[in-house]
């Protein structure tokens, strides 16, 4: 259940508490890839997949208690859950895994070539750039998932309703 915070707003469970990080699980698997068995990176995009359905049902029925005529009910909960269900999807799961994947092995090839390290020194290393990686990548992909939705799926929503989903 949301809590109301200061100033009277509710607070959202997946998006002001402490969830929110798990939504960051397939970039940390992507960090200790060289480390650690694929399963466990693969695990890490199971968490990170559950909780981008999560907050896509949780925004649906949020939408849905929203007084409204039926007709406009069905739509804005479909709305909503598509659009949060896009934006997660490419914001928390698709780009920074695939950003943070290319980072470390990029950072890996780099090691290789210019050090003597051995190769215990260059995974740990390579996980440490990938782990530092995660806070400077986030704010950039959601700002350019916010652009691309706004310049192409969410032109295509009905004018009422269009959702925010950063």
């Amino acid at each position: 259940m949301s809590e109301p915070q200061p100033g009277g707003a509710e607070r959202d469970l997946y998006r002001d508490t402490w969830v929110r990080y798990l939504g960051y699980a397939n970039e940390v698997g992507e960090a200790f890839r060289s480390l650690v068995p694929v399963s466990v990176v693969w695990l890490s995009y199971g968490v990170s997949s559950s909780y981008v359905l999560a907050d896509a049902i949780d925004k649906g029925k949020k939408a849905g208690k929203m007084p409204s005529p039926e007709a406009s009910r069905s739509s804005r909960v479909t709305i909503a859950v598509v659009d949060t269900f896009v934006w997660q999807a490419l914001a928390s799961v698709a780009i920074p895994g695939f950003t943070i994947n290319r980072i470390c092995a990029t950072s890996l090839y780099v090691l290789r070539t210019a050090t003597r390290w051995p190769l215990a020194a260059r995974k740990w290393t390579t996980t440490a750039v990938g782990l530092l990686a995660i806070p400077v990548i986030i704010h950039p992909i959601d700002r350019s998932v916010d652009f691309l939705l706004d310049s192409s799926l969410r032109k295509l929503y009905p004018s009422v309703g269009k959702p925010s989903s950063s």
